[in-house]
Protein backbone atom coordinates (compact mmCIF):
# COMPACT_ATOMS: atom_id res chain seq x y z
CA UNK A 1 0.00 0.00 0.00
CA UNK A 2 1.38 3.37 -0.97
CA UNK A 3 1.83 5.85 1.90
CA UNK A 4 0.44 8.80 -0.12
CA UNK A 5 -2.85 6.91 -0.40
CA UNK A 6 -3.24 6.49 3.35
CA UNK A 7 -4.81 9.93 4.03
CA UNK A 8 -7.43 9.23 1.37
CA UNK A 9 -8.04 5.76 2.77
CA UNK A 10 -8.35 7.26 6.26
CA UNK A 11 -10.87 9.86 5.10
CA UNK A 12 -12.80 7.18 3.22
CA UNK A 13 -12.96 5.02 6.34
CA UNK A 14 -14.18 8.02 8.34
CA UNK A 15 -16.80 8.74 5.68
CA UNK A 16 -17.86 5.10 5.69
CA UNK A 17 -18.15 5.19 9.47
CA UNK A 18 -20.41 8.25 9.19
CA UNK A 19 -22.71 6.49 6.72
CA UNK A 20 -22.78 3.32 8.83
CA UNK A 21 -23.49 5.25 12.03
CA UNK A 22 -26.41 6.99 10.38
CA UNK A 23 -27.69 3.70 8.95
CA UNK A 24 -27.36 2.03 12.36
CA UNK A 25 -29.33 4.85 13.98
CA UNK A 26 -32.01 4.52 11.29
CA UNK A 27 -32.19 0.74 11.78
CA UNK A 28 -32.74 0.97 15.54
CA UNK A 29 -35.29 3.78 15.13
CA UNK A 30 -37.17 1.39 12.82
CA UNK A 31 -36.99 -1.43 15.40
CA UNK A 32 -34.66 -3.58 13.27
CA UNK A 33 -32.30 -4.80 15.98
CA UNK A 34 -30.50 -7.37 13.84
CA UNK A 35 -29.77 -4.86 11.09
CA UNK A 36 -28.72 -2.31 13.72
CA UNK A 37 -26.29 -4.78 15.29
CA UNK A 38 -24.76 -5.74 11.95
CA UNK A 39 -24.37 -2.16 10.78
CA UNK A 40 -22.87 -1.03 14.08
CA UNK A 41 -20.35 -3.91 13.99
CA UNK A 42 -19.38 -2.68 10.51
CA UNK A 43 -19.05 0.89 11.88
CA UNK A 44 -16.83 -0.42 14.66
CA UNK A 45 -14.64 -2.29 12.15
CA UNK A 46 -14.45 0.75 9.87
CA UNK A 47 -13.43 3.00 12.76
CA UNK A 48 -10.86 0.48 14.03
CA UNK A 49 -9.39 0.18 10.52
CA UNK A 50 -9.24 3.98 10.35
CA UNK A 51 -7.45 4.20 13.70
CA UNK A 52 -4.91 1.55 12.67
CA UNK A 53 -4.13 3.26 9.36
CA UNK A 54 -4.03 6.69 11.00
CA UNK A 55 -1.60 5.62 13.71
CA UNK A 56 0.64 3.83 11.20
CA UNK A 57 0.65 6.83 8.87
CA UNK A 58 1.47 9.38 11.55
CA UNK A 59 3.86 7.37 13.71
CA UNK A 60 5.73 5.38 11.05
CA UNK A 61 5.44 7.38 7.83
CA UNK A 62 5.00 11.16 8.06
CA UNK A 63 5.11 12.19 11.71
CA UNK A 64 3.37 15.43 12.62
CA UNK A 65 1.13 17.18 10.11
CA UNK A 66 0.91 20.98 10.40
CA UNK A 67 -1.73 23.21 8.88
CA UNK A 68 0.08 25.90 6.91
CA UNK A 69 -2.74 27.80 5.20
CA UNK A 70 -3.36 31.35 6.36
CA UNK A 71 -6.46 33.41 6.97
CA UNK A 72 -9.89 32.38 8.20
CA UNK A 73 -9.38 28.74 7.16
CA UNK A 74 -6.60 28.45 9.74
CA UNK A 75 -8.98 29.50 12.53
CA UNK A 76 -11.67 27.14 11.26
CA UNK A 77 -9.18 24.27 11.04
CA UNK A 78 -7.93 24.72 14.60
CA UNK A 79 -11.45 25.23 15.98
CA UNK A 80 -12.41 21.89 14.50
CA UNK A 81 -9.16 20.19 15.54
CA UNK A 82 -9.34 21.40 19.15
CA UNK A 83 -12.69 19.65 19.57
CA UNK A 84 -12.03 16.67 17.29
CA UNK A 85 -8.85 15.37 18.97
CA UNK A 86 -10.01 15.12 22.60
CA UNK A 87 -13.42 13.75 21.61
CA UNK A 88 -11.75 11.12 19.39
CA UNK A 89 -9.56 10.06 22.30
CA UNK A 90 -12.43 9.92 24.79
CA UNK A 91 -14.69 7.86 22.53
CA UNK A 92 -12.83 4.56 22.69
CA UNK A 93 -13.74 3.47 26.23
CA UNK A 94 -17.36 4.49 25.63
CA UNK A 95 -17.50 2.52 22.37
CA UNK A 96 -16.11 -0.51 24.19
CA UNK A 97 -18.64 -0.04 27.00
CA UNK A 98 -21.53 0.24 24.52
CA UNK A 99 -20.41 -2.94 22.75
CA UNK A 100 -19.97 -4.75 26.07
CA UNK A 101 -23.42 -3.74 27.33
CA UNK A 102 -25.05 -4.81 24.05
CA UNK A 103 -23.16 -8.12 24.07
CA UNK A 104 -24.28 -8.80 27.65
CA UNK A 105 -27.88 -7.89 26.79
CA UNK A 106 -27.85 -4.81 29.04
CA UNK A 107 -29.67 -2.65 26.52
CA UNK A 108 -30.73 -0.16 29.22
CA UNK A 109 -27.05 0.69 29.85
CA UNK A 110 -26.20 0.40 26.15
CA UNK A 111 -28.87 3.00 25.36
CA UNK A 112 -27.71 5.35 28.13
CA UNK A 113 -24.14 5.29 26.80
CA UNK A 114 -25.06 5.58 23.13
CA UNK A 115 -27.36 8.57 23.61
CA UNK A 116 -24.18 10.57 24.22
CA UNK A 117 -21.72 8.41 22.28
CA UNK A 118 -23.56 8.34 18.93
CA UNK A 119 -23.55 12.12 18.28
CA UNK A 120 -19.93 12.37 19.43
CA UNK A 121 -18.89 9.49 17.16
CA UNK A 122 -20.76 11.11 14.28
CA UNK A 123 -19.07 14.46 14.98
CA UNK A 124 -15.61 12.89 15.11
CA UNK A 125 -16.22 10.95 11.88
CA UNK A 126 -17.53 13.99 10.00
CA UNK A 127 -14.85 16.35 11.29
CA UNK A 128 -12.21 13.76 10.41
CA UNK A 129 -13.27 14.05 6.77
CA UNK A 130 -13.32 17.85 7.01
CA UNK A 131 -9.80 17.85 8.47
CA UNK A 132 -8.64 15.62 5.60
CA UNK A 133 -10.19 17.97 3.04
CA UNK A 134 -8.57 21.00 4.65
CA UNK A 135 -5.15 19.34 4.84
CA UNK A 136 -4.96 17.44 1.57
CA UNK A 137 -7.51 18.86 -0.83
CA UNK A 138 -7.19 22.55 -0.03
CA UNK A 139 -3.40 22.36 0.37
CA UNK A 140 -2.96 23.21 4.04
CA UNK A 141 -0.90 20.23 5.19
CA UNK A 142 2.84 19.98 5.75
CA UNK A 143 4.63 17.02 7.37
CA UNK A 144 7.43 16.82 9.93
CA UNK A 145 8.94 13.31 9.67
CA UNK A 146 9.00 11.06 12.74
CA UNK A 147 12.22 11.10 14.77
Amino acid sequence: MSAPLLPTINASLNGLSTVLLFAGWWAIKNQNKTLHRNIMVAALISSAAFLSCYLYYHFAVVGVTSYTAEGISRYIYYAILITHVPLAGLMTPFILAAVWFAYRGRFDLHTRVTKILWPVWMYVSVTGVIIYLMLYTFGGGEHTPPA
